[in-house]
């Protein structure tokens, strides 16, 4: 390490560079209430707590395929969250579920955002000397066209998508390749993201030094056994001072 930074880092995307999927039961709120008069008798606030219910229960055991279909997971998504209404009330027409779910799509597209400082930080560690990688799972195309919209590609030596390599986090391959394509091992390597699975569990077991960025300031979920190196808010704090 020079200057209190690591020889490499490798950098997660969404809700770590930009915000793209944090707080799902907000926007799912909104989103519901879009749709009320058509969702009556129910509350949109009931129909996006079933919604949000039935993502939890999906994301828990669904296979890493899904990640490159998201599109059809929230239509999956939010299809279990009208059954689990209408077990205790009149029942919603599956088009109206694929509209919901379309539309919390495209809402997501439009709402999200690049964090304040996150190109300034990258900028530094580059200038720095420090080698990037952007380690990113989900499908080619969005994920890629998230990398152009918020200008990405050039600040990064080596940019790793999952639906573009066939491999992807927790995968032990998803951490070592990216090391490999920056020429560095674990020791002189940071792992900086938001899933504690993806970007702190997995990559400790090989030995790198893995930040969780909290951006909300949730704190650890409780009873978890992750114990992240470093807990940031914003990739501007690994910023050393001047």
């Amino acid at each position: 390490m020079t200057a209190s930074l690591p020889r490499a880092m490798l950098i997660d995307m969404d809700d770590t560079i930009l915000s793209a999927y944090g707080r799902p039961e907000i926007a799912w709120n909104i989103v519901a209430t879009e749709f009320a008069d058509e969702l009556l008798p129910h509350a949109p606030q009931a129909v996006a707590a079933a919604i949000v219910g039935s993502a939890r229960s999906f994301w828990s055991v669904a296979g890493a395929e899904w990640r490159m279909k998201l599109i059809q997971a929230r239509q999956e998504v939010v299809k279990g969250g009208f059954a689990a209404l209408a077990s205790h009330g009149p029942a919603l027409p599956t088009e109206l579920a694929i509209r919901i779910a379309d539309r919390f799509t495209a809402y997501r597209d439009e709402q999200m955002f690049i964090f304040p400082g996150a190109h300034e930080a990258i900028d530094t560690f580059k200038a720095r000397g420090v080698r990037l990688a952007l380690v990113t799972n989900g499908a080619a195309d969005q994920q890629r066209a998230k990398i152009e919209r918020f200008a990405l590609a050039h600040r990064f030596d080596h940019i790793q998508i999952e639906g573009e390599h066939g491999f992807g986090k927790p995968e032990e391959r998803a951490y070592l390749h990216a090391m490999e394509r920056l020429g560095v091992g674990p020791e002189d390597t940071w792992m900086i993201g938001d899933n504690l699975e993806w970007e702190i569990e997995a990559p400790q077991r090989l030995g790198i030094y893995s930040i969780w960025i909290d951006v909300h300031g949730d704190g650890l979920p409780e009873g978890t056994h992750v114990k992240p190196d470093r807990i940031i808010r914003s990739l501007t704090e690994l910023v050393p001072a001047r």
